[in-house]
């Protein structure tokens, strides 16, 4: 009962996190959820949240989504994160802790190249992002720190960023769900634990977002660096012992 309120409550400090910057709940909840439920029920239990996570940003950000972007990188992306979550279904348990814990890190300093590199990308380039960036969601669950550069460089930013970010993800998240259902990774139990762990993220969007809003950019960034840092490292001390 413990491990499961301590979920619950980083469920609404992420929830707040990602209301705001457009990511951070599965990097916060998944090393929780890895240790609460092990590594092969955590991502689909993840996956179950993420669909209401994201519902929830698509309801507050919905006149300013820009649907040719979101067209573009759901026509790849969904088909793509059914391939990942597959693939990841596939792969022992000590395979995927080190996947993710790797992912993990290296995104801390992939995130500040693209940044530096000031790259603009058009919509079929977005397309193209859509499919790798929704393959490895299926295997490593979170991308947000890929999707937010694939994004912003088309040119979204503020509503309309975290508008077509939120629906282009919960596409490919759904894809996940449905992929994980037919392969029988996902019996009743775990659906009730994803819809839990989900609402807590709905109500952290909600009840903190104002607080939140009040950090500057930069904070964010190094929240974001603190974050993946964290839970890539406890994802790999995971798989060591």
């Amino acid at each position: 009962m413990g491990d499961y309120l301590f979920v619950l409550l980083v469920g609404l400090v992420a929830g707040a996190v990602s209301g705001v910057i457009g990511t951070g709940s599965s990097i916060m909840l998944l090393p929780v959820l890895v240790f609460a439920f092990g590594p092969k029920q955590a991502v689909p239990i993840m996956a179950v949240a993420a669909v209401m996570a994201n519902l929830t940003r698509v309801v507050v950000w919905w006149r300013e989504i820009n649907w040719r972007a979101f067209a573009a990188y759901s026509i790849t992306g969904v088909p793509a994160a059914a391939v990942g979550a597959r693939t990841l279904w596939e792969l022992p348990t000590a395979v995927i802790d080190i996947g993710l814990g790797m992912f993990f890190l290296l995104m801390i300093p992939l995130r500040y190249w693209l940044k530096a590199k000031d790259f603009r990308i058009s919509l079929w380039q977005l397309a193209v992002a859509g499919a790798l960036i929704g393959f490895l969601t299926g295997i490593v669950l979170s991308t947000g720190p890929l999707s937010v550069p694939a994004f912003t460089s088309y040119g979204l930013m503020k509503g309309a960023f975290l508008s077509t970010e939120a629906v282009s993800s919960l596409a490919l998240y759904v894809s996940k769900v449905v992929t994980f259902q037919e392969l029988g990774a996902l019996p009743s139990e775990m659906m009730v634990h994803g819809v839990i762990v989900g609402a807590s993220l709905m109500l952290g969007t909600f009840a903190s977002k104002a607080i939140v809003q009040r950090m500057s950019i930069i904070s964010f960034q190094y929240v974001l660096d603190i974050l993946l840092f964290g839970s890539g490292l406890s994802l790999l001390w995971a798989a060591i012992h």
